[in-house]
């Protein structure tokens, strides 16, 4: 075997690519995904390892997390330019997952919350990368959702940020 896949060779962009195939996927189902592609490069991956870089691309919007009918999945965020890894072609014949259609209003709820949660935190602790950087991710929703109204986030944060300079 070779070197186990470390936090930096699981992309964000690749972690919402291999979701994207099936729609939507639990976190279960993403490290077995994950594992697979391990497999193939002949490396394991270790599961502290994909929380790690799952809890990273929830918190860059690369994926967003939200709950069907009980079940924690996880879709493609408004931050996330799917890409496939390498392999991952092969991932849909390999797994005995289903495909999952979005629940839309749902995944853009969680995305509204986390949102204005972050814009929250980032303005109260004076953060000015993060509230740059949440600014940022607004444009993104604006792309990514029909439903999910950031007009007052965005204002909340560009009046911290011109309360700064």
């Amino acid at each position: 075997m070779t070197d186990d896949f470390r936090p930096g060779d699981l992309q964000r962009d690749e972690l919402a690519g291999v979701v994207d195939l099936f729609g939507a996927l639990t976190p279960d189902e993403l490290e077995r995904a994950l594992e697979e592609l391990a497999f193939k490069r002949q490396a394991s991956v270790d599961v502290d390892v994909v929380s790690e870089a799952v809890d990273d691309a929830t918190a860059a919007f690369a994926l967003v997390r939200y709950e069907d009918d009980g079940e924690t999945l996880l879709a493609p965020g408004p931050a996330a330019f799917p890409s496939l890894p390498e392999h991952a072609e092969d991932l849909p014949h390999i797994l005995e997952v289903p495909t999952r259609e979005v629940d839309r209003e749902t995944a853009d709820a969680a995305v509204a919350e986390r949102l204005r949660t972050a814009a929250a935190r980032a303005v109260a602790e004076e953060d000015a990368a993060e509230m740059r950087r949440l600014l940022d991710v607004t444009y993104d929703v604006d792309v990514w959702s029909d439903t999910v109204e950031v007009d007052d986030i965005r204002a909340r944060l560009d009046d911290a940020l011109d309360g700064d300079s």
